[in-house]
C-alpha cells in the first residue's frame, strides 16, 4: 500500500514537511474510502496531535491545498457547486455540509468574477458560498472553531469529506469552468419578470383557494402564461439566430426517486425538454431551451409538494391479512400522478401551438434539433430506459384522482436553474 508509506516519508532529521502532510491527508481519505478503519485510526491521530513538527495551523493548511485540489477536479469531473453541496448534505454531516461550501467560496475566489458563468454564480448564491473568515488564517482552523468541534472530530470530518470527493466519479460536464467563460451574456434563462409576477398572483390565489376546481382554474392559467411566453420568445427571436439548448440537474430527495423522477421527466417532456434520471444519485438531468428548463424548475417544485401531500392524504394501507401495504401503495400513487400530470400538461402545450402562428413550427424544430444534438453530445454512450410497474391498483387510481385536481404551479421558491 502506496499511501502510508508515502505518509511515514518524514524528514530524517524529525521535521515534517508540508509534502509529507498532504500524502498522510491523501492517504487518511483513501484508507477511508476502502473502510480501512485501524490504518483511518493511526493517521486521524497523527493529524490530530499539536507538535513543533506539525502544528495545527500546518496540518489545517495541507487540508485546505487537498480539500482545492480535489474541488477543483470535481469541476473538471462535471460536478456543480449545487451537486456538490446536495452529495455532501446526503452523506455526511451538517459541519462538513459548512466545509464543503466554505472551501467552494474559497475557490470561487480565485477567480475574476467575470470569468465564473451566470449560472454557476447562480448556485454559489443559492448555496450562500461567501467568505466569512479571517484572510491570513486556515480556513479549515476557523472553520472548526466556527462550529465548536474537538480536534479529533475536526480531522475526522475533514478526511471523511475528503473520501466523498475522491468517490464521487464523473459527470458530464454542463457549464464552463470557473476561470473559462469569456462572455458577461445572461444566459440564465430567468422568466419575464412582468409575467413572472402575473404568475405569482395566480399561484397565490391558487395556493389560498379551498376550491379545487378554482385551483385548477388559476394554476391551469399560470401554466398557460409561462406556455405563452415560450412560444412569443421563440417567435420574436432573430431568424439568423440559432437555437441553443443547455443542460441543468433537479436533485429530489428519497423516498420513492424513481417515480418522482417519472414527473420531471412529464414536465419536462410537456416544455419540449428531454431527461437523464440518476436515481442512484439521487437527480435529473434536464435539457431543453433556458426558459423551458426554468418553467420545468418551477413547475417540479410545486407539483412535488402537492403530490406529497395528497400521498400522505391517502393515509397508510394495509392488505387483509395485516400486511402493510403503504410502500406500494405511495409508489403507485406517485407513479400515476405523474404519468397524468403529464397529459394534462401537454394538452395545454399543444393547444399553445396550435393557436399560434404556423412560422412557430419550424422553429420549435431547430428548438429541438439543438437539444437531441446537445443530448448526443453529452451522453455520447447512450443511456438505458426503464419502464415503471404497477403494484398497488389502489394507489394507481388514487394517484390520478389526485393529478386531476393538481395545481399546475406553485408559488416559486427558487427560480435558480440547478
Amino acid at each position: 500500500m502506496n499511501e502510508r508509506n508515502n505518509a511515514d516519508d518524514a524528514d530524517t532529521s524529525g521535521t515534517v514537511t508540508f509534502e509529507h502532510l498532504v500524502a498522510t491527508v491523501k492517504a487518511a481519505a483513501a484508507y477511508w474510502a476502502r473502510r480501512a478503519t485501524a490504518s483511518v485510526a493511526d493517521l486521524v491521530a497523527e493529524l490530530s496531535t499539536d507538535s513543533l513538527s506539525s502544528p495545527h495551523r500546518t496540518v489545517d493548511t495541507a487540508f485546505a491545498h487537498v480539500l482545492r485540489d480535489e474541488i477543483s477536479q470535481l469541476w473538471i469531473n462535471g460536478w456543480l457547486p449545487y451537486d456538490v453541496y446536495q452529495m455532501t448534505r446526503r452523506h455526511r454531516s451538517e459541519p462538513a455540509v459548512h466545509l464543503a461550501v466554505d472551501m467552494i467560496a474559497e475557490d470561487s475566489a480565485q477567480h475574476a468574477p467575470a470569468t465564473i458563468h451566470p449560472r454557476w454564480q447562480q448556485q454559489l448564491e443559492e448555496i450562500e458560498a461567501v467568505r466569512w473568515w479571517v484572510p491570513g488564517q486556515p480556513v479549515v482552523s476557523q472553520w472548526a472553531q466556527r462550529h465548536r468541534l474537538s480536534r479529533h472530530t475536526a480531522v475526522t470530518t475533514v478526511v471523511e469529506l475528503l473520501a466523498l470527493f475522491m468517490t464521487m466519479g464523473k459527470l458530464p460536464v454542463l457549464l464552463p469552468l470557473p476561470g473559462q467563460t469569456t462572455s458577461l451574456q445572461d444566459s440564465t434563462g430567468r422568466l419575464d419578470d412582468k409575467m413572472l409576477s402575473k404568475v405569482r398572483a395566480l399561484l397565490a390565489k391558487a395556493e389560498s383557494t379551498s376550491f379545487s376546481e378554482e385551483a385548477e382554474t388559476l394554476s391551469a392559467k399560470a401554466h398557460e402564461l409561462m406556455s405563452r411566453h415560450s412560444l412569443e420568445r421563440a417567435l420574436e427571436a432573430p431568424v439568423s439566430e440559432v437555437p441553443t439548448a443547455a443542460a441543468s440537474r433537479i436533485w429530489l430527495d428519497a423516498p420513492y426517486i424513481g417515480a418522482k423522477s417519472l414527473l420531471v421527466s412529464e414536465v419536462a417532456s410537456a416544455h419540449r425538454c428531454r431527461t437523464v434520471s440518476y436515481e442512484k444519485l439521487g437527480f435529473v438531468t434536464v435539457l431543453g431551451d433556458d426558459v423551458d428548463i426554468n418553467a420545468v424548475q418551477v413547475l417540479t417544485t410545486s407539483l412535488m409538494v402537492q403530490a406529497t401531500r395528497a400521498m400522505l392524504t391517502a393515509g397508510r394501507h394495509v392488505s387483509r391479512g395485516g400486511k402493510s401495504r403503504t410502500r406500494s401503495f405511495r409508489h403507485s400513487f406517485l407513479i400515476a400522478y405523474a404519468t397524468r400530470i403529464g397529459e394534462r400538461l401537454r394538452a395545454i402545450t399543444e393547444q399553445g401551438v396550435a393557436e399560434s402562428r404556423k412560422e412557430i413550427v419550424p422553429v420549435f424544430a431547430a428548438k429541438k434539433q439543438a437539444v437531441d444534438d446537445l443530448f448526443a453530445s453529452l451522453f455520447a454512450g447512450g443511456v438505458s430506459t426503464r419502464s415503471f410497474s404497477i403494484g398497488n391498483v389502489s394507489g394507481y387510481g388514487a394517484g390520478r384522482a389526485a393529478a386531476e385536481h393538481a395545481v399546475l404551479g406553485a408559488e416559486h421558491r427558487t427560480l435558480r436553474d440547478r
